[in-house]
């Protein structure tokens, strides 16, 4: 069976043999079958023609057929007209009419039904052209040059049909409305409908707008889910990938090759060899050839000379050494050799030399069509300055500045109102005619500014440059610039009078007047601020001034009523308020000392704009943007202001607190609490703020008597409670503490209570005391982890392992999602029945509790412990693949692997887990390891910044420091982290919550987590060696 594709791209099925076939038997089946002539068959087997006259006896199997093969069959178009398709002659009853009552297919059993095409449009369609009419002549003259539409007599049917309906079925079709669209065919589109569309437009891009985030949503997640059912091939194999570099030598041997077996079809290339011509050997021979006769020419002429042409130069060095020595020798013919003295200075010479600009010869042609062009320019139009500085600007470019000068003089000269070309002329001049030159310049144009500053700029001494100012003050006394230029030279008595004149000649320029009172007295300086909002009544800086000007000389009751005089008096003359112009008023009134004027201006300027229900929420982000730029005297004053309004409001207190904290005084902090908890006596967190302060200062008298007033205002709560219990344990005043946490139990305290009394005992040494208590605590909260948790570890210290079990296993029956109860029971069956045991619990626990990458890295851990790599790697790739994004996973994931897979896993890590501190703090410690100081730097304190609560990361942070860092940085790392008060982290608690180490500070704690990690890290290399 041959199949063969035709070129309407149909498949032929011949049922042939190709061994027994030929190809003209084939192509004679082709004509009988399919009506193709033999003359117009090309067969093609891929890109090889078989229709050749060759092949017209040889069997299929011999050009390459074999059964089912697929042939390509090619029909070339040939010229000419085609002769006429006779139309197919057409059963008479289709013609007909059908008779009354008839149903289709009614007797097979089908069921006649009507469809809308069939009822019409709801409406009387409008009168459409007559189609019929519209006939071409063509079409009634005969078939002949008829195309492949229909004929004459299905389109005059189709005619008449339309004209019975009423409407044509075919014309104005929509695929959505159907024929309903020629309802409107007939109407025109004018603005309404286009402002219809429009609406229903802006409407629809309106609800898809509202729609866009949660789509975009549901599409990512869709995305994420889809590539986690369905990852890539090289996600799935990137773990084995990794594992390759353990192959031996031999196991890569041992992997069989395989062959390139498409080498088959590839021909080879032909590669030439040619000799190399004997004309190529013998030159390589004369240019290594050593020759000692003399040429006949040479002979010649006495063996003194060497015809020009017969040796070749070659050696470019050797020539650079000779102009060297010609040059050289030159100069010494300059010097004079009687007295010493050289006529020319060779080092100028060279450095002239060298600092000659080489331009090539396509810039040589730039500049000389654009010399040509502004030739041009400077004839057609010689009043044009511009022309003549473009002009002389290109000289200076090309290195003639002398041509550069005559032509900026002729320019002076044909424009000697344009000061532009006297600055030019002033700047291409020497110092000594330039001097000249912009006298020329003053004199043509007595009333330019730009000229007497520069003439000024021209002088050395400052008398001069003042003299030189003054003269161009008498031609413009209004001019600000020389005002400000010439008040600058002189001393404070000359400036002062300068400055009474300046005020005079320019009453309309505020800075002058401000200039001007700051050097009076306060008596004469306030005359002349009353001066200057005579003239300049709409200018707020006058206010402002005067406000400063009375705070400097003590009298601060006056600063908060000038500005609200001030304020009312620029509103009536029609001034704008602008709060954030007035806003940085205060700032750079903070900046200057002036913390009245600041604190006034924003008393009386900070509600202006602002909506009565947006206050609060625009004056705390003024306040937190003011205290990053450091105004923090400003932000002070806009919680001042905002706790006048908002008075019981606990949010800005806090805030207004923390301020004090960070940048005020205790005395500030304190009166502040003070305030707050008057006018909000229920806010716990006000009250244990101020007890604390105290406590740290070191007054734990005032801390007692601020919690006793707390517990008067709320006498339930239990953070007072607490915080009271703290303050004796902290301060070693156990019985204290043991009485307020008796009479807290007593009142009903909750799970927190029980375990901190429990801890007290525990600090104490009241073994049986604490049994009970926690015993107690569980009977009142059986599901509070916390006190399981301590009771199983008490029955481990007094050394009861079995008890300690049965606790854990009671506490996971209570607490069945506890990961530290889960934890300590297989650390505690691993010490007992060993690894397989403790196997076991992890096992359980990970099933109850899934997706926990502490629960893996437990097991993982007691693997590796044991010695068991592989399992240890086998239970990360496990880990990894249930918890993608746990950053403790990656991290450990990273220790575990060798140092040269160690930056590709962190890489790995980085982009799953993005931020996280423990993949940052892995990383920091590759930097670490590799000595790239400032980067491990850099990624451990992008890790504490973003946990500063994990005292882990703190304390490698400072091991890093004192290996690496100075003073100041060991210094600034402990200190911030002291001031974070870690609490978490795994080896942070293990030395924090021990007993001897109850009351340490942060500092010895973290001193003494640097000395435990670098004992592991010591063990971990005595492992490895």
């Amino acid at each position: 069976m041959v199949f063969v594709k035709s070129p309407d791209n149909k498949t032929l099925i011949l049922n042939l043999n190709p061994s027994t076939t030929t190809l003209e038997s084939l192509t004679l089946h082709i004509q009988q079958n399919y009506h193709i002539p033999i003359a117009q068959q090309r067969l093609y087997l891929s890109p090889q023609l078989l229709s050749t006259p060759q092949n017209s006896a040889v069997a299929l199997s011999d050009l390459g057929i074999s059964t089912n093969s697929t042939l390509t069959l090619h029909v070339p178009i040939l010229g000419g007209m085609q002769p006429p398709v006779p139309p197919k002659p057409k059963l008479e009853f289709l013609n007909s009419k059908p008779p009354p009552n008839y149903v289709a297919g009614l007797g097979r059993g089908a069921t006649g039904f009507t469809t809308r095409s069939d009822i019409g449009p709801a409406r009387a369609a409008p009168d459409l052209p007559d189609r019929s009419a519209a006939t071409p002549i063509g079409a009634a003259t005969g078939p002949v040059g008829r195309g492949r539409g229909k004929g004459g007599d299905e389109e005059d049917e189709e005619a008449e049909e339309a004209e019975e309906k009423g409407y044509d079925e075919n014309q104005k079709f929509d695929e959505f409305e159907g024929n309903d669209a020629g309802l409107f065919a007939s109407a025109e589109y004018d603005d309404e409908d286009k402002e219809a569309d429009a609406v229903w437009e802006a409407i629809d891009q309106r609800m898809d707008l509202r729609r866009k985030d949660r789509r975009e949503a549901r599409l990512k997640e869709e995305i994420e889910k889809y590539r986690a059912s369905n990852p890539k091939i090289t996600e799935q194999f990137a773990d084995l990938k990794r594992k390759l570099h353990d192959m031996s030598t031999e196991d890569w041997d041992s992997i069989p090759e395989i062959g390139d077996y498409s080498l088959r079809n590839k021909k080879k290339r032909f590669e030439s060899f040619v000799p190399v011509p004997d004309t190529l050997l013998e030159k390589a021979r004369q240019e290594k050839e050593h020759v000692s006769a003399l040429d006949p020419k040479s002979r010649a002429a006495g063996g003194t000379e060497t015809p020009w042409g017969q040796t070749p130069v070659t050696d470019l060095t050797a020539v650079g050494e000779g102009r060297g020595t010609v040059l050289s020798l030159k100069l010494d013919r300059l010097s004079d050799s009687v007295s010493g003295l050289t006529v020319v200075d060779p080092k100028g010479y060279l450095t002239d030399l060298k600092s000659m600009k080489i331009t090539s010869d396509a810039e040589v042609s730039d500049i000389n069509k654009a010399r040509l062009l502004l030739k041009s320019v400077t004839q057609t139009n010689p009043k044009h300055p511009h022309g003549w500085i473009a002009a002389a600007r290109l000289e200076e470019v090309a290195g003639k500045g002398q041509v550069a000068q005559q032509l900026i003089k002729k320019g002076c000269e044909e424009c000697p109102k344009s000061e532009d070309v006297w600055l030019e002329a002033c700047r291409l001049a020497s110092h000594v005619d330039a001097k000249a030159v912009i006298a020329r310049g003053v004199k043509a144009i007595p009333n330019s500014v730009k000229l007497w500053m520069q003439a000024a700029k021209l002088e050395q001494d400052d008398g001069n440059k003042s003299r030189v100012l003054r003269k161009g003050l008498e031609h413009i006394p209004d001019s600000v610039r020389l005002w400000k230029a010439v008040v600058e030279l002189g001393s404070e008595e000359e400036a002062k009078f300068l400055l009474q004149r300046a005020v005079e000649c320019c009453p309309l320029h505020v800075e002058l007047w401000l200039a001007l009172a700051r050097l009076e007295t306060y008596e004469s300086a306030k005359k002349v601020l009353n001066k200057a909002r005579e003239k300049l009544p709409k200018e707020p800086a006058i206010w402002i001034t005067a406000a400063k000007l009375e705070e400097a000389n003590g009298n601060t009751n006056m600063v908060g009523k000038i500005l609200e005089r001030g304020i009312r008096a620029l509103q009536r003359d029609g001034v704008e308020i602008d709060r954030e112009m007035w806003m940085k008023e205060a700032e750079a009134s903070e900046r200057a000392g002036s913390v009245a004027t600041c604190q006034a201006i924003i008393h009386n300027t900070i509600e202006v704009g602002v909506e009565e229900e947006d206050r609060k929420r625009t004056w705390v982000a003024d306040a937190e943007e003011c205290k990053k730029r450091g105004s923090i005297e400003t932000a002070r004053a806009i919680y001042a202001h905002a706790l006048t309004v908002f008075l019981t409001k606990k949010s800005i207190w806090l805030k207004a607190a923390q301020l004090e904290k960070s940048h005020g005084t205790r005395e500030s902090l304190d009166a502040l609490l003070r305030k707050a908890v008057t006018y909000i006596p229920h806010a716990e967190v006000l009250w244990l703020m101020g007890a604390k302060e105290k406590w740290l200062a070191g007054d734990v008298p005032s801390a007692r008597a601020i919690l006793q007033e707390a517990y008067a205002a709320i006498p339930n709560s239990e953070e007072i409670w607490l915080a009271a219990f703290k303050l004796e344990f902290e301060n070693h005043e156990p019985e204290r503490a043991r009485m307020l946490l008796a009479k807290a139990r007593e009142r009903g305290g909750t799970e927190r209570v029980w375990m901190k009394s429990a801890i007290v005992e525990r600090e104490l040494g009241n073994t049986t005391e604490e049994r009970r208590l926690l015993d107690e605590g569980l009977k009142l909260f059986p599901s509070f982890f916390k006190l399981w948790l301590m009771l199983g570890q008490l029955e481990e210290r007094l050394g009861n392992l079995v008890k300690a079990k049965e606790k854990y296993e009671l506490g996971l029956k209570h607490c069945s999602s506890c990961t530290p109860l889960w934890l300590s029971l297989a650390h505690l069956e691993e010490k007992v029945n060993g690894l397989s045991k403790a196997r076991a619990v992890l096992t359980m626990a990970r099933k109850k509790n899934p997706h926990n990458p502490e629960l893996w890295l437990a097991a993982v851990r007691a693997e590796a412990r044991h010695g068991y790599k592989k399992e240890a790697d086998i239970l990360m790739a496990k880990a990894l693949q249930e918890c993608p994004t746990s950053g403790i996973l990656w991290a450990a994931s990273i220790d575990m692997v060798p140092r040269p897979q160690q930056k590709t896993n962190s890489r790995d890590a980085y982009k799953r887990c993005g931020d996280d501190p423990y993949v940052l703090t892995a990383v920091g410690k590759i930097f670490w390891h590799d000595r790239k100081v400032d980067k491990a730097r850099s990624w451990f304190n992008r890790a504490v910044t973003l946990s500063p609560d994990i005292g882990d990361f703190w304390a490698l942070y400072y091991k890093f420091e004192l290996q690496h860092g100075n003073e100041d940085t060991q210094k600034d790392v402990l200190n911030r982290c002291v001031a974070a008060e870690p609490k978490h982290g795994e080896k942070w608690q293990v030395i924090s919550k021990a007993v001897e180490n109850s009351h340490q500070p942060t500092e010895v704690i973290l001193k003494k987590v640097v000395v435990a990690i670098g004992k592991e890290e010591h063990l971990a290399e005595n492992g490895k060696n």
